[in-house]
């Protein structure tokens, strides 16, 4: 397969009028097609299941915030509504599903709450159960819990939810499609987490700090739920001395890169994975725009695409395989208030 269809989440405070979709064509290094796949509002995160069956988008209805699921109705990847579930308060940040399609879960930065929605047999969602955090850190910005990211352990017996208001890594079980808290680690103080990937051999997590800017690489058990730290390196240069904000990190599959962004910066950090799983700084990419909130590498792996939030623009890498490293293919693809990026599974 030489082109893959990829979906953009978006703010709509602007010109955006939610979630976008576009077409990665990897014979010809070239994004295109960038179009409105479905009319929302706020739909700032969106995931999809692993049969490509259905796209779920966070989501402002008013002053209720939830998220809305989509069937994924053809192989233009043309997304119908099949309905939202919603509650009063802001949309959520984050959301993910496990990959039996069975169980929903979203982090909302600002209600404090996680919330598990169950799915039907078409994708669409049930009414939400919610587990709610306390408490606050010493930055000015961690007044309140923030929930940032709510995803799901390699063998998806936990869910796992990152809190930057807390400088918190929580581990739950999913019951009967409520939340049992199982552990808690506690972060460096002020370090604002925000989302986490996990390395293919599942003993090994790494985390992005939005606060500290900051790779934290973390040990974890896969039996009792439970992380430890092993690592903090900084995602930043020394010198640097403006505002920078961590935004996403991941992973390649193979296990020997890690690639971090930086708002502010406007860069992607690139890490190798080192034979004790620490990992050792290779360079910085600039994105070519301001305010890179996430990117995703496509399904072949052999490319990476940024979003530039501010810029209203997506970018092309294409990426050394052997060296990890990233080299500018295009650039300025509009993409107004481009926020989330993920692929269709191959």
């Amino acid at each position: 397969m030489t082109k893959y269809i990829g979906y953009i989440g978006s703010y709509t405070k602007k010109e955006s009028e939610g979630v976008y979709k576009f077409i990665l064509d990897t014979e010809k290094k070239q994004l295109s097609g960038v179009e409105v796949a479905a009319s929302l509002d706020n739909p700032t995160y969106v995931t999809i299941s692993k049969d490509n069956q259905n796209l779920y988008a966070v989501a402002k209805e008013g002053d209720q915030g939830g998220v809305t699921a989509f069937e994924i109705a053809d192989d233009q990847g043309s997304l119908r509504p099949l309905n939202s579930q919603v509650t009063p308060g802001s949309a959520p940040c984050h959301v993910s599903v496990d990959s039996q399609n069975q169980l929903v879960v979203a982090a909302n930065y600002h209600t404090q709450l996680v919330e598990a929605f169950a799915t039907n047999s078409d994708g669409s969602l049930q009414a939400p159960t919610s587990a709610k955090h306390e408490g606050n850190g010493p930055h000015e910005r961690q007044e309140k819990p923030h929930l940032h990211f709510a995803g799901y352990t390699p063998d998806e017996r936990f869910v796992v939810v990152v809190d930057l208001g807390t400088d918190t890594i929580t581990t739950y079980q999913p019951q009967d499609g409520s939340l049992e808290e199982v552990n808690v680690l506690k972060t460096k103080p002020g370090s604002g987490p925000r989302h986490i990937a996990f390395h293919p051999n599942r003993e090994y997590a790494y985390v992005m700090t939005e606060l500290s800017n900051e790779v934290i690489v973390l040990k974890y058990d896969q039996q009792d739920g439970r992380f430890e730290e092993w690592q903090y390196i900084s995602t930043l240069p020394e010198d640097f001395t403006e505002n920078s904000q961590g935004s996403a990190v991941h992973l390649s599959s193979d296990g020997r890169f890690v690639y971090a962004g930086n708002r502010g910066h406007n860069s992607i950090a690139v890490y190798r994975v080192l034979d004790d799983f620490t990992v050792e700084f290779i360079e910085w990419t600039d994105t070519e725009g301001d305010w890179p909130r996430d990117f995703v590498l496509d399904p072949s792996e052999q490319f990476i695409v940024a979003s530039n939030q501010e810029s209203g623009t997506i970018v092309l890498f294409e990426r050394d395989p052997e060296a990890g490293t990233l080299t500018l293919v295009q650039k300025d693809v509009a993409a107004p208030e481009a926020v989330c990026l993920k692929f269709l599974y191959a």
